[in-house]
């Protein structure tokens, strides 16, 4: 999944390699203090038991990062990290916040919570109407995230992306990147960093009212002296306990083993696909933000809090996703920086996931907004289409992986059509997941033991979508026969074939010619 993009100015570039220069000696001579200091820390987790010294490397501190850069003004302008006054980003009146109403709360007992896919479909039919809810499991971990990532998987480390704190006019001369910071660090060491900056900026080693830091967040992007943080986003790896004695590990939603339960389509994708299929670990500081996005093919996704400082996170009802993309479009987004018209460009821009920006300018416009502070020991579900942001409170670690059920198909197929139309690669194959689902469905309903084991509105899903896809087939292949084409069956099928003109799979029928062997999709037939 990508987040963002690692490229900065040149000179940017240069005066940051500088910094670090100037830092290091001073850093290292700090090293020993820091580590005989032993001071509170905010937002503990199991990664504090372990109190090996180590040194965190040069960091790029707030409002020090300009010191090192060339003082032309060309270098003001390109400056990633400069806030500016943003008009058409009212942050004068944070009341809005109070506005924003909360998602719903499930507590499960410890049956229910035996058949994750099984208790997500019982309460879907409320739930995402929200966009987002919240899951309090009935079972905790017993052997903590910093453990496991320190013990159980000696050597891990991770990269972080800064990510400027500022608002930006989405012009052509002014949109956010975040990009790769270069350095590496231990669970502990990005631990200690993300503490010591909580600590200095409120001298406190405790957590703060989750209303106040959501105020907090929004003054410091619009105008605060932050200059940004980093976020270890996208980190290969799972902090769930592969001990026997953990609860949650051992359980059904260790989220390792999520996509690939009895229910969940995916487990029907041939290949892995890391951060879809395989879990990734989310580990951030005060105020590191997830941009608003929606998953990848209009996925769900499922996204557990293992420990440290509360998430606010922000959503918006599946069915709202086109008032969204509106809003972007006219609101958010100058013309110069889309690449046509309406909520696809729109759409082909937020795929970047870098664009943060309040929520008030949706309320503002209709578009439904509802909110969820997550705790340790809480799962989030985000529900297909659904559009959401959020930021952190302090030092925290966060797992999440997409999943599929049988509701999904439908999103799914309108996911491929847009990113057909952008020609934009798609990470899963949609027409064949839907044919193997519609195999397996069929094999279910033959059987007498297994007729009743589908949910009713997940039969009616994959049935639907399975039937629209092959009257497409038949109708498009009836007119390419009337046209002068021949048929050939072929007894092995090909699961890695997409069209050479929009990138769709191509798993059910694809047309060839004499002149090219590349394959093109019954959408393009008659004109190709």
């Amino acid at each position: 999944m990508v987040e963002g993009r690692s490229c900065l100015p040149a000179e940017i570039r240069n005066g940051l390699e500088t910094l670090k220069k100037r830092r290091l000696e001073r850093m290292r001579l700090s090293a020993q203090k820091d580590t005989g200091d032993n001071p509170a820390m905010a937002a503990r987790s199991g990664g504090d038991s372990l109190r090996t010294p180590a040194n965190c490397g040069v960091r790029l501190h707030a409002n020090n990062v300009t010191a090192g850069l060339p003082s032309t003004s060309s270098a003001q302008n390109n400056n990633p990290f400069a806030k500016r006054k943003v008009d058409k980003f009212n942050m004068s009146n944070l009341e809005w916040i109070d506005n924003i109403p909360e998602c719903p709360v499930y507590c499960p007992t410890k049956e229910e919570f035996e058949d994750p896919i099984a208790y997500i479909q019982k309460i879907s039919p409320v739930a995402s109407k929200y966009g987002i809810c919240k899951i309090v499991a009935p079972v905790s971990a017993s052997v903590p995230a910093g453990v496991v990532l320190m013990k159980e998987q000696p050597g891990f480390k991770f990269m972080t992306r800064v990510q400027p704190l500022r608002l930006a006019e989405w012009a052509e001369d002014d949109t956010v990147t975040f990009f790769m910071s270069g350095r590496k660090y231990t669970f502990r060491d990005y631990e200690r960093m993300a503490n010591k900056v909580f600590s200095k900026k409120y001298s406190s080693a405790s957590c703060l009212p989750a209303r106040y830091v959501e105020e907090e967040f929004w003054r410091e992007i619009s105008s605060g002296k932050m200059d940004f943080v980093e976020y270890a986003c996208d980190v290969d790896g799972s902090a769930f306990s592969s001990s026997p004695r953990d609860q949650l590990g051992k359980s059904n939603w260790n989220l390792k083993n999520f996509s690939r339960l009895p229910s969940s389509v995916l487990r029907l994708l041939q290949t892995p696909i890391p951060g879809v299929t395989d879990p990734m670990l989310y580990i951030g500081m005060l105020f590191s933000m997830f941009a608003w996005h929606v998953e990848d093919h209009y996925l769900y996704s499922i996204n557990y809090h293992h420990c440290g400082a509360f998430k606010t996170w922000y959503g918006i009802p599946g069915d709202a996703a086109p008032g969204f993309e509106k809003v972007a479009s006219q609101y958010v987004y100058n013309k110069d920086i889309l690449t046509g018209d309406g909520e696809d460009a729109a759409f082909d821009v937020l795929l970047g996931k870098t664009t943060m920006f309040p929520p008030n300018i949706l309320l503002d416009h209709n578009v439904p907004v509802y909110k969820a502070v997550q705790k340790p020991g809480e799962f989030v579900i985000t529900f297909p289409r659904s559009y959401h942001s959020g930021f952190s409170h302090g030092f925290n670690c966060g797992e999440a992986v997409n999943f599929a059920i049988g509701d999904w198909f439908p999103l799914g197929s309108l996911a491929s059509k847009r990113y057909a139309l952008l020609n934009r690669t798609p990470f899963l194959a949609h027409e064949e997941l839907l044919c193997r689902s519609a195999m397996l469905l069929s094999h279910k309903l033959s059987d007498p033991e297994t007729v009743n084991s589908e949910h009713p509105y997940t039969q009616y899903c994959v049935k639907s979508s399975f039937v629209r896809l092959m009257r497409l087939q038949r109708r498009t292949r009836s007119l390419l026969a009337k046209m002068g084409s021949q048929i050939y069956y072929k007894s092995k099928m090909y699961s890695n074939l997409s069209c050479s003109m929009c990138r769709r799979d191509c798993y059910v029928t694809h047309v060839s010619c004499g002149c090219t062997f590349d394959p093109i999709c019954l959408h393009h037939g008659r004109k190709s």
